[in-house]
């Protein structure tokens, strides 16, 4: 697969490639460019020499290019998802309710078009004032591994609506559904009449191509989502300039249940919400805490929730949950139940890696419950990026919340009461950007998505991700019949 710069599929500059591996079989998924500086040079000079014809064009029809572009993609969804499974690892279930989220989000972003306004206010007799919105420029859009796809929507809806152009970054280890999907996207935008260069994605390390959409002054914003301290790097790097940054970073979302929920549609949120995407998820139920009258009821059936999640190879019928991306991610992950082990957590399921010839070449580990979890642990006070769940107990709402709060992050959250005061307490009061009352973790691009504390800054979807993506402009137009123009007094 090549990389594509300025409307061309162009290999490196150097000729190099990187492998990218199925990590449910370790087998040769394919190859991309390994993009040089100068590739990722000219991406970002392609995207400068396209923003004026783009940013000119009316915005419902770049809209429409979104449209057409999440119809095409509906259409090849088997093959994406599928190349998604074998670079990423996830069950097709999930890879196709990815592809199916993308287009979810460029058909929000196509269908606002028609609804964007210009502000105006009468500010005095005979004077008026208009706020213009206009396009940043060129947006570097970071992506992660866990979700490529739709995570690249987030970027991609907003910044290409609102007339900016873009270079993507993805992933080096999931590569090839960003870059066959771009190319679909690019491919809408060149049928519109749009200039070549509007989209553009390079391949390769973040050292190098990461790096220079830091650095690099004709860049003026940066989408990233990924960890915590990458992020750190990147609000450093686009201090510089003053660049605009949206970060969306780590997150260690806490699920309290209270006594009076309704016990069995919370064990299955908290089942979804951990083990979905093997719990590679920034926004993934990661810390639970039960009220003590429940706790033994709900930990016996999640157990068997968790005994009832069949592993394996995503590309096999009946797979719920995929391997670890990779091996190390499995490690960290056993290190960290390790550690709540030694803290006097209590493994109540899982926690082993699976054996066979169906397995070993995989990074396979049990869906994993660990209760009466030390707040100390690792498990706790770092996140848990895979299948493994901390449970603790607690007395009360306030001692619930108490502990929720009692992390460097605040991205998601949830609550689970049939008491509606309740409900609004803990919304209220748990340090979150987003909190659930009865309802399994889902986004909608109708709402703002983004974190506090050390999860991130700015926000995703919503008419907030336009702000985002736009600069504004004040304008006073005084008209003939003010004072200043007819010489009043």
């Amino acid at each position: 697969m090549k990389m594509l710069i300025a409307g061309e599929q162009v290999d490196s500059e150097s000729g190099q490639t990187t492998e990218v591996h199925n990590p449910a079989t370790g087998e040769l998924v394919d190859s991309v460019p390994k993009g040089t500086i100068n590739d990722i040079r000219r991406a970002i000079d392609a995207a400068q020499g396209a923003l004026k014809k783009w940013s000119a064009m009316a915005p419902s029809k770049r809209g429409a290019v979104l449209l057409a572009a999440g119809h095409t993609i509906l259409q090849q969804e088997k093959e994406l998802a599928t190349l998604l499974t074998k670079e990423q690892g996830k069950p097709m279930r999930e890879s196709i309710l990815e592809i199916r989220r993308f287009v979810h989000t460029l058909d929000h972003y196509g269908g606002m078009a028609k609804t964007m306004r210009t502000s105006a206010v009468m500010l005095d007799t005979g004077r008026h004032g208009i706020v213009l919105r206009k396009p940043l420029g060129v947006c570097g859009s970071i992506v992660p591994w866990n979700f490529p796809v739709s995570l690249m929507g987030n970027k991609l809806g907003p910044a290409l609506l609102a007339g900016n152009c873009v270079v993507v970054k993805p992933a080096g280890t999931t590569p090839l559904t960003d870059l066959r999907t771009c190319e679909i996207i690019d491919k809408a935008i060149q049928d519109a009449g749009g200039p070549k260069g509007v989209l553009n994605v390079v391949s390769g390390p973040g050292s190098v191509v990461g790096e220079e959409l830091l650095v690099n002054p004709k860049v003026r914003k940066i989408g990233f989502t990924g960890a915590t301290d990458t992020g750190r790097r990147v609000m450093q790097a686009a201090a510089k300039d003053f660049k605009h940054v949206t970060l969306e970073l780590g997150g260690s979302d806490p699920m309290i249940v209270c006594d009076d929920a309704d016990i069995d549609r919370a064990v299955s949120a908290a089942s979804v919400g951990r083990f979905f995407n093997c719990g590679q998820a920034c926004l993934a139920v990661k810390r639970l805490y039960l009220f003590d009258s429940i706790a033994d009821d709900f930990i016996a059936k999640l157990a068997e929730k968790a005994k009832k999640i069949t592993i394996g190879n995503g590309l096999k019928p009946g797979v719920l949950m995929g391997p670890l991306h990779t091996r190390e991610q499995r490690q960290e992950v056993e290190e960290q139940v390790e550690d709540a082990v030694k803290r006097g957590g209590k493994i109540v399921f899982g926690g082993q890696r699976l054996k066979g010839d169906d397995y070993d070449k995989g990074y396979y580990l049990q869906p994993t419950l660990v209760a009466d979890v030390d707040p100390a642990s690792r498990m706790i006070q770092e996140e848990v990026f895979g299948p493994a769940l901390p449970i603790v107990r607690v007395k009360n709402l306030d001692q619930a919340i108490e502990h929720a709060n009692g992390s460097i992050f605040g991205l998601g959250s949830s609550i689970w009461t049939r008491d509606i005061n309740r409900a609004m307490y803990g919304a209220e009061n748990i340090e979150a950007g987003y909190t659930w009352v009865n309802s399994a973790q889902i986004i909608y691009d109708e709402l703002p998505f983004g974190g506090v504390k050390q999860s991130g800054l700015g926000k995703e979807h919503g008419d907030e991700a336009i702000e985002h993506y736009t600069d504004s402009k004040s304008v006073v137009i005084a008209t003939e019949t003010h004072s200043e123009i007819v010489g009043g007094e």
